[in-house]
């Protein structure tokens, strides 16, 4: 309940401010925690192809996680994105792509802050 009331909270103070990042809790933990059973996770599966699998964080919300970790803008992300990728747009892009542009600015915002 009370992991809940702050994520409703969090989505609320978003909405008023017109933040587009979603807040860490709403981004799930890579953790060895009991998961939800069979017939939830059918119920519950995204249909896109941005949905997790594996208990693997969606692509977006690991995009999202390392803009704040390394403050970049999201903008400029979106944009290096579909160049990277190779589209006009990165709704275009396949997931392979995707993955592999995550790994990529995830390398360099790393190489980036340790010089």
């Amino acid at each position: 309940m009370r992991i809940a009331e702050t994520r409703a909270v969090n989505r609320a103070l978003r909405k008023a401010y017109g933040i587009g990042l979603c807040s860490v809790e709403e981004l799930g933990s890579l953790s060895d925690s009991p998961g939800p059973t069979r017939a939830h996770e059918q119920a519950t599966k995204p249909h896109s192809q941005n949905g997790s699998s594996n208990s693997r964080p969606r692509l977006r919300d690991r995009l999202c996680l390392l803009i704040r970790q390394y403050n970049l803008d999201p903008t400029l992300v979106k944009a290096y994105a579909a160049e990277f990728c190779g589209t006009e747009t990165l709704k275009g892009a396949s997931r392979d792509l995707v993955e592999s542009f995550i790994s990529h600015i995830a390398a360099s915002a790393k190489r980036t802050e340790t010089a």
